[in-house]
């Protein structure tokens, strides 16, 4: 696995903490190495995206993220930016509601759905 990954590793396994179990660590390395998942490394950060494509739209999806909050704000042009290139026309993400406290309220970014869930 990339090297980048390697030394950036611990903040993807917190993010992944708070996906409520849906994957491991090693589903996400396989993930990147399948062209699933893109990993957007910073210097003590890290992003993890995925392409969703629907029907009517292509969606630039933050499944995780975490390390340095001002660096993360740094490295969010640079990935939406990449994303339009590509096509998408909406950017998501899914996150703890503490998310909607930092510099994304400033950036557009705003509360649409409520996740509600139950184990079966």
């Amino acid at each position: 696995m990339d090297g980048d990954f390697e030394r950036l590793r611990h903040h993807v396994e917190a993010a992944l903490e708070y996906s409520g179990g849906t994957h491991k660590i090693e589903d996400i390395a396989e993930g990147l190495s399948a062209g699933r998942f893109q990993f957007w490394p910073g210097l003590n950060s890290a992003v993890v995206t995925e392409i969703i494509v629907y029907p009517q739209i292509k969606d630039l999806h933050y499944f995780l993220a975490g390390g340095d909050l001002d660096e993360l704000k740094m490295m969010r042009p640079l990935i939406e930016s990449w994303g339009k290139s590509i096509g998408c026309t909406r950017v998501s993400l899914a996150g703890r509601p503490g998310w909607s406290k930092t510099f994304l309220k400033d950036e557009g970014y705003e509360p649409k759905w409520f996740i509600l869930s139950k184990e079966l």
